[in-house]
């Protein structure tokens, strides 16, 4: 199809529409001076890019924080044009609850960021760090430790009992995390060039969010290209970054596999900063077919530039045995559930593979329940691009799967050999496709060989969920802390979903760190990370085991009812909206609302 393109300097941004593939072909490069190029627009788009490079320099702290006040408030004021853009995309039922995803996954946690680097960047203009004020610890293996949730009274209130914290990597003291807090905006006249930024095309908030990071973390200018199943929220998004689309700092482009290879072997781009997978990102680092495997093997990339990456992976839930309420495995059974149906089940930290105990006593009980909690979950359109194949291809390399919801569209993997799981942990579904793996092992020795098995055997690093009653931690005592320091994630969820990570704007969010171009697995760099940490290790997220007010019976302290992200959670889509209200403008008068709404899920 012709490039068909739209271009103005400033808030109307360079539109290149060209065919729905988004994954980037190798070996273009920018057109040489006398070359008469192919998308004249991306090249203006980032000459604009180059200018406003210098003119991001000069503006000061103060001015930053203006510009993020700005974008958090837009976020706020279009929220509801954002939802119902990402509602037609997904083909959701605009009274359906499932809407409420949108606006937690959407404009909720582009507001919440925008606050807390506004907050950080407003420390560094007062001569302190991001970290002032922070509550330091000593995670295992002397790895120092950063709370980062609850932060304020608001978050006890509105998250009551979950909890989170950033870990350094070794060797990391308290002083040095203070110090070098701000990353690149610790001299915000000192710029790193034109990054391009790829954007999702599952969770509407990435490619903003990815956007703002590279801009402030990094003190690079962003060319962000969405991916083409996002181009409706383009509008959308025009009017959210506008503050910083007109100091030519961001340009929104859209288009295909043409418009992404331009850009990212453009003479005038820095760096590249993508979402996708594993596939997509050795497609542009070494290129494609037999030389493409070639070149990875050999470690000869084709991108001349850097690159920063989250991939997903194969996320594992682990269920630690215990003895557990009817109530408990219910829930616990929903929460699963959630960590593989949210969004319909594409996500890169979805859930792919549980693994339970053999020899716990309620094993069987618990995975009845959770079955009986894929098929009651509400029933969705497979949006995404690839799912049906997908999920034909799970059922065929597993025939006695059972296929659940009213399509028969989700399918539940159980009662196999070990060897016979091997497709399942090493390819990412994205699609509604859950495994129950069995260990024959039981108290501390399941939970090390549980973890030993998601280190080697998943591929990727993203996210791994933990589920355990609160008496079965307790009696692992300082075991337990060892497991978590075992695990090599970059977010660990505990009686929680790593979901809860991705929406903590303070949270790390990426691969857990050592890999490489050529062993990518779940991808290299961070994201999020509003504090602007830097060398963080991972994000550990703490959540209570029962919804309130089961919790406060049972000695937790927490009044948290159903979380509103749960797929059955009949209130989600007020909750949700009232939650982004909130991220916009908190207020005492606000929570009333947002707790009514909650506690009606």
């Amino acid at each position: 199809m012709a490039s068909q393109s739209v271009y103005s300097k400033r808030a109307e941004l360079s539109t290149v529409n060209t065919s729905e593939s988004s994954t980037p072909e190798p070996g273009a490069t920018s057109p040489t001076p006398d070359a008469v190029s192919p998308h004249p627009d991306i090249d203006a788009a980032l000459a604009d890019l180059r200018r406003g490079e210098k003119a991001w320099a000069a503006l000061s702290l103060a001015d930053r924080v203006q510009l993020l006040d700005k974008v958090r408030e837009l976020a706020v004021q279009y929220a509801t044009d954002w939802v119902d853009a990402a509602v037609a995309i997904k083909g959701l039922d605009p009274k359906s609850p499932l809407v409420g995803e949108e606006w937690m996954s959407g404009p909720y946690p582009v507001a919440a960021a925008s606050a807390v680097l506004s907050a950080s960047l407003a420390k560094l203009d007062a001569g302190t760090s991001p970290l002032d004020g922070a509550t330091f610890g000593t995670a295992p293996g002397g790895r120092t430790k950063v709370k980062i949730l609850p932060m304020d009274i608001f978050d006890r209130l509105l998250l009551s009992g979950f909890s989170a914290e950033v870990w350094l990597q070794k060797g990391i003291d308290r002083a040095t995390v203070q110090r070098d807090a701000g990353l690149a905006q610790r001299d915000p006249s000192r710029t790193q060039g034109v990054g391009v930024v790829l954007g999702a095309g599952n969770i509407t908030s990435i490619a903003p969010l990815d956007t703002l990071y590279e801009l402030i973390a990094h003190n690079r200018v962003v060319a962000l290209k969405l991916n083409p199943i996002t181009d409706p929220l383009l509008p959308v998004l025009q009017r959210v970054l506008e503050p910083l689309i007109s100091i030519d700092a961001v340009r929104i482009l859209t288009g295909g596999a043409d418009v992404g290879t331009y850009l990212v072997n453009h003479g005038l781009v820095d760096h590249v900063h993508m979402t996708g997978s594993a596939l997509t990102h050795d497609a542009i680092v070494f290129g494609t077919g037999d030389e493409g495997a070639r070149r990875k093997a050999a470690n000869e990339p084709i991108l001349g530039k850097p690159i920063s990456s989250e991939l997903g992976g194969v996320s594992p839930t682990i269920v630690l045995p215990g003895k557990w309420s009817s109530a408990d495995i219910k829930f616990q059974a929903e929460h699963v559930a959630t960590q593989r149906l949210h969004n319909g089940g594409y996500n890169c930290v979805a859930s792919q593979a549980v693994v339970v105990s053999s020899e716990w006593q309620q094993r069987d009980e618990f995975v009845s329940a959770l079955r009986d909690a894929l098929d009651r979950a509400p029933d969705r359109s497979p949006y995404y691009p690839g799912s049906d194949s997908r999920v034909a291809d799970a059922s065929e390399k597993f025939p006695s799967a059972a296929h659940l919801g009213k399509n028969g569209g989700r399918v539940l993997v159980t009662d196999l050999k070990l060897d016979e799981y091997t497709p399942l942990l090493q390819m990412e579904y994205f699609a509604p496709v859950l495994g129950v793996i069995d260990l024959p092992y039981e108290g501390i020795e399941f939970a090390t060989r549980a973890a030993t098995l998601v280190n080697d055997d998943f591929a990727g690093t993203l996210g791994v969920n933990i589920i355990a009653a609160p008496h079965t931690i307790k009696s692992m005592g300082s075991e337990f802390d060892s497991v978590l320091e075992s695990l090599q994630y970059g977010t660990i969820a505990v009686n929680a979903w790593t979901g809860v990570g991705y929406l903590t704007p303070s949270a790390t969010w990426g691969a857990f760190p050592g890999h490489t171009l050529n062993d990518v697995q779940s991808g290299i760099g961070v994201v999020h990370n509003a504090l602007l940490i830097d060398r963080p290790e991972r994000t550990i997220v703490h959540g209570p085991f029962r919804p309130s007010p089961r919790s406060i019976l049972s000695g937790e302290m927490s009044i948290s009812p159903k979380p509103p992200w749960f797929v059955d959670n009949r209130s989600a889509a007020t909750t949700g909206r009232l939650l982004t209200g909130f991220a916009g403008a908190p207020s005492w008068t606000r929570l009333p609302a947002i707790f009514a709404s909650a506690l009606r899920g």
